[in-house]
């Protein structure tokens, strides 16, 4: 079976055939989807023929947005942005809609790391009440939108519901919806230095538990600092092949669905995505 593999790095800019050639051009036998117009049903067409063609599968879309934001207004706006890319997924045959349900904290929190604030930490968030809110939300997007061909799904976050496999188990079970799929992303499961001593033996009991609901992965890597002097936790995300990441036991685990399951990278900029897809395309060459 052919790996699935993907990434950013090619900016859409209203061709498709261009959009097509440029990822085969990269490495590329899978695509992020661009950002359309769900009304431009000329443009989606031709997106769909040219990757088709091409055989590049639309392997995901994003809706990066705080879904239970605190403002009213924005929350709607926000939701409907998650029911926009669901759909516009769907029309295009895309395996994945990506999400993280969001956060209750906001700018001023003293839990916040980041000024990003669609899904920075909040002690609510691992709460009985933000479990429900994630069921919440996915239920709403989902039947909002009754895809039949893109499974709706949330990204694996350390400080929100889906920083384990374990949870993610009880997620889908909650949200009790056939269009709800599972998204690995193994190096975001990294919440321990016990986890990241053993990312192998991680990986394959997440796929374990996780594995027929499966329909896209992330591809990056994970370093673990620490030394003299010092004896906080703290990890950096790297490329793949630049980490301690089993990118063996993640290769074989997706071989091993079966199904056309793609693992697209994600963070970086051109250089690091390229070494970071040779390495991969290394790792599945050596174990073909």
């Amino acid at each position: 079976m052919t790996m699935r593999l993907g990434g950013y790095g090619i900016d859409y800019t209203g061709d498709p055939e261009a959009y097509a050639r440029a990822h085969v051009a990269f490495g590329y036998n899978a695509a992020y989807m661009p950002n359309i117009s769900l009304d431009n049903g000329d443009e989606i067409a031709a997106i769909t023929k040219a990757m088709a063609d091409a055989d590049v599968i639309i392997a995901e879309a994003g809706a990066w947005k705080n879904l239970i934001a605190h403002d009213q207004d924005q929350r709607k706006a926000n939701l409907d942005y998650a029911v926009h890319q669901l759909a516009l997924a769907d029309e295009l045959g895309a395996r994945a809609c990506v999400a993280f349900h969001g956060t209750v904290g906001h700018a001023g929190d003293p839990w916040q790391l980041s000024d990003n604030y669609d899904y920075g930490p909040h002690p609510d968030n691992q709460s009985e009440a933000g479990f429900q809110r994630a069921v919440d939300t996915a239920r709403y997007v989902i039947d909002a939108v009754k895809p039949k061909r893109t499974k709706f799904s949330l990204e694996m976050v350390p400080w929100l519901v889906t920083d384990t496999a374990e949870n993610y188990l009880k997620l889908l079970r909650a949200i009790d919806r056939p269009q709800f799929g599972a998204h690995i992303d193994a190096a975001n499961m990294v919440i321990s230095p016990r986890l990241y001593f053993n990312t192998g033996r991680m990986i394959r009991e997440a796929f374990e538990l996780l594995g027929p609901w499966v329909v896209s992965c992330h591809a990056k890597d994970i370093v673990l600092q620490g030394g003299p002097g010092t004896i906080s936790f703290h990890l950096d995300e790297v490329p793949p092949g630049e980490g301690n990441l089993d990118y063996g036991a993640y290769i074989a685990e997706i071989r091993k669905l079966g199904r056309d399951v793609p693992l697209m990278l994600e963070h970086f900029g051109v250089p690091e995505y390229k070494r970071g897809l040779a390495y991969i395309k290394a790792i599945a060459g050596a174990a073909a």
